[in-house]
């Protein structure tokens, strides 16, 4: 009998049920009825305090075209796995026993950065592991793509869309912030689909009076309106070249003053030209619905392949795309790396010639 695990870490995004209805079924027709599969409940927090359910393939029927999770997620931050919780329990110990436990072959980890690190984690602690990559950000190295990412990519180009044709009726400067703290895929991506006149984004730090500047140029040519795409973790170039703790400080002064930095570009706008400036914040309707056509399909590739890598024994690995073929790469590498838009690459340089200013210039 094989035995596997499933677990959702991190933020929710679509189509994680659609990766773990791949790799279920993709084992059934693999095993039959020689296959077990344990779902963890909320994340590592499942498997840290043995919160588990043992799932049959009709727990995966009906699931490809729902978001979230059907078993939950949480937050559990790699920096603290190695902290003992309240109680003094050890979070790594008590994940390898629960593991032994049950007498799993292989534990299956859909997540984002933070999660890819506990994986490999255990994977050196000796568990069989393999990685699946999710999350809206697109940030995971190793892979050309994470699944959640094109769907993240629709509801924020939904939304602009949404937001262009007010802000043409009022002939108003509208800014749009786009998740991503560290890396901007989503909000480029976005910001291009939906005609985003400037985009924003952690790579590129910007200058204000440039900003300002590109906002009155569409004016000067008669445009009434300015769509600005906003990553969360926009930055000036005078944050960029503060160090860690000087741009925190920043930060909390900030936020002590605006929700967010697009309120405060906003009223630096105002202040610099004079128009009103509104801030729509979809948030984690980014995270939610239906996975789109391509997160479904890329799910099941991804899922299947993570289902062969289970029947050739071979652990350690996280579930990829590279140059639209399904692969894997080590957890060991994709461990504590962050893949960020690199600002000489080709979308950037194809959206400047669009005219897209990125307030650097």
């Amino acid at each position: 009998m094989k035995r596997v695990g499933l677990l959702t870490s991190g933020g929710d995004c679509q189509a994680l049920n659609a990766t773990m209805r791949g790799i279920s079924k993709a084992l059934y027709n693999m095993y039959g009825e020689e296959v077990e599969i344990v779902g963890f409940l909320d994340g590592y927090k499942g498997l840290i305090y043995e919160d588990y359910v043992k799932l049959s393939p009709a727990d995966f029927s009906g699931i490809l075209t729902k978001g979230g999770t059907i078993l939950g997620t949480s937050r559990q931050p790699f920096k603290d796995m190695r902290t003992p919780d309240a109680n003094g329990l050890d979070k790594v110990e008590a994940m390898k026993t629960t593991y032994r436990r049950l007498r799993l072959d292989c534990l299956y980890v859909l997540g984002g950065n933070g999660s890819q690190k506990t994986a490999n984690l255990l994977s050196e602690e000796g568990l069989n592991v393999i990685g699946m990559p999710k999350t809206i950000d697109n940030d995971l190295w190793g892979t050309d793509t994470t699944f959640g990412f094109q769907s993240a990519i629709d509801v924020a180009t939904n939304a602009m869309d949404a937001i262009h044709t007010t802000a043409a009726s009022h002939n108003r400067c509208f800014i749009v912030e786009i998740m991503g703290h560290k890396a901007g895929w989503l909000t480029l991506n976005a910001g291009m689909a939906s005609g985003a006149d400037i985009i924003l984004i952690p790579e590129i730090p910007y200058d204000i009076d440039n900003v300002i500047k590109a906002v009155q140029n569409r004016n000067k040519r008669g445009r009434g309106f300015t769509i600005i795409a906003v990553a969360e973790g926009a930055m000036t170039m005078e944050d960029a070249g503060m160090k860690k703790k000087a741009y925190k400080k920043r930060v909390e002064d900030m936020l002590r003053n605006y929700p967010s930095i697009s309120y405060e570009i906003a009223d630096q706008i105002k202040a610099g030209t004079g128009l009103e400036c509104r801030v729509t914040v979809p948030g984690h309707m980014q995270r939610g619905g239906q996975p789109n056509a391509y997160d479904r399909v890329l799910s099941s590739r991804l899922g299947t392949y993570g289902a062969i890598l289970f029947s050739q024994g071979k652990f350690g690995d996280m579930v990829a795309i590279r140059d639209h073929k399904i692969t894997s790469v080590p957890l060991s590498e994709v461990a504590g790396k962050l893949k960020t838009v690199p600002i000489d690459s080709d979308i950037i340089t194809e959206a400047r010639m669009l005219g897209i200013s990125f307030g650097d210039r």
